[in-house]
């Protein structure tokens, strides 16, 4: 469990200062005690699921990084795609699927062709 206890207080506090955030902003911003992120970062503690819903939200942590840490993945580009399509609605998703697929398509069609070009 402390493994755990462990990577959530560093996935926290390292989302916190990249956001420039104080404990007690993102206290303020999860609606806890600013002692509850104190204890997390310092990987005391068990929090309560609503603890770290909001935090995870507050903070837009990708969950993986705290419950499936070997699936992560670092890149902020995929980060931010990820963000974007779980923000959309399901006809959104609908519309953009073939779109992306497509310039997809063409992306790779396109490097394969200058790689043949260039042998």
């Amino acid at each position: 469990m402390k493994y755990y206890a462990e990577l959530l207080g560093q996935t926290i506090k390292k989302s916190r200062i990249e956001q420039r955030l104080t404990q007690a902003q993102l206290a303020a911003k999860a609606n806890v005690d600013v002692r509850t992120i104190i204890n997390i970062e310092k990987n005391r503690g068990n929090p309560k699921l609503e603890v770290l819903f909001s935090l995870i939200n507050v903070l837009k942590i990708d969950a993986r990084e705290i419950f499936n840490p070997e699936m992560f993945c670092t890149n902020p580009a995929i980060q931010k795609l990820r963000f974007l399509i779980e923000d959309c609605s399901q006809e959104e998703i609908n519309t953009l699927k073939p779109v992306i697929e497509a310039v997809l398509q063409a992306l790779r069609q396109q490097k394969n062709y200058y790689l043949q070009k260039q042998k």
